[in-house]
């Protein structure tokens, strides 16, 4: 069985959880003995399709018409477009029509949740629909106190002070305004946040938050896995308010490098993650600051092991061989 992961557009998806999707499964293939190309001129059995652009809609349409088996990975929906770029929401349901349009050609169709396939099912998709986490290597995110001091240094936290620390794309979406007006609320803690969108993507209030000057507010931008990993190590807390995600990579890597990890309380985490079990969740901003508190002064228990154990279900090399079953069930078609 040879696959082509089709990767026309990765340099776009390169800083999204797309992208560090699309390199955990060529991991994953190649750890399984599976051949992988990124070469469309190439012969293929299967072509692996993750986004939505144009290109791979034609792709997928090349591949039918070539009698190949079309896999296409649904990390999108209409409800984690909303609140995002400029003029998404009015967009939103052209999104979907062209969501459906484009994973309608899938044989088969892959999404990481229970919860994201509820959706798919909802937009009317009858094609078959299996679950895959996206993974995480949890060799490679681990917890390591030896770069602690290096990160501190790096964006001048002492060692005493309490680092809060949260990861996405300058999204309304991801709960930006919601740790800005926290940093501004809990002036006693550090908040960084680690991705970048550029200015003309993103509206005027997301504009306005990502500008605000704190003393105790450090939007670092992107930095590479490597850099995260250390920012996981360093932090004393993973905060995470988005309102809406299809799984939530940096959520795996938060967990596998066991640091406390504090969510919105939304149905994507539902299967999968136990409140004060393996996380704490809150529903509001008032929530928010008063279990900030309680978990960086020590008031309430630390779940890390848990959470580790949550990410290790889902390592990158587990979902290796779920990914060729599954491959081989798409070749059957």
């Amino acid at each position: 069985m040879k696959v082509l992961l089709y990767s026309k557009n990765q340099k776009l998806l390169s800083r999204s959880g797309i992208g560090r999707a699309m390199q955990m499964q060529r991991d994953s293939l190649e750890e399984n003995g599976v051949e992988v190309t990124a070469n469309p001129e190439e012969d293929y059995d299967i072509v692996h399709l993750n986004s939505i652009f144009p290109s791979d809609y034609q792709m997928a349409k090349k591949a039918k018409r070539a009698g190949k088996k079309v896999i296409y990975h649904a990390h999108s929906t209409r409800e984690d477009f909303e609140d995002s770029f400029v003029g998404s929401n009015l967009l939103a349901p052209l999104f979907q029509h062209w969501l459906v349009k484009c994973y309608e050609l899938g044989d088969l169709i892959l999404t990481p949740t229970p919860y994201s396939r509820s959706l798919l099912m909802r937009y009317g998709i009858r094609k078959p629909i299996a679950v895959i986490s996206n993974g995480v290597d949890t060799f490679r995110f681990q917890k390591n106190m030896a770069v602690r001091s290096r990160f501190r240094r790096e964006y001048g936290f002492t060692e005493t002070d309490r680092v809060i620390l949260s990861v996405g794309l300058y999204f309304e979406r991801k709960g930006i305004l919601d740790f800005v007006e926290l940093a501004q609320r809990m002036p006693e803690y550090q908040f960084i946040w680690f991705g970048y969108t550029p200015d003309i993507q993103i509206p005027g209030k997301v504009r306005k938050a990502v500008r605000t000057r704190l003393p105790n507010l450090t939007f670092a931008g992107y930095v590479s896995p490597e850099q995260l990993r250390e920012a996981y190590s360093g932090s004393d807390l993973f905060f995470f308010p988005s309102h809406e995600e299809t799984e939530g990579i940096v959520v795996l890597e938060a967990l596998s490098c066991e640091i406390p990890v504090l969510l919105r309380d939304i149905p994507v985490y539902q299967d999968w993650l136990k409140n004060r079990t393996d996380v704490y969740k809150g529903s509001s901003q008032a929530e928010f600051e008063r279990m900030i508190g309680q978990i960086l002064e020590g008031e309430l228990p630390d779940l890390t092991v848990s959470g580790r154990q949550r990410a290790v279900e889902r390592d990158i090399f587990h979902q290796a061989g779920k990914l060729y079953r599954l491959y081989r069930k798409a070749a059957a078609l």
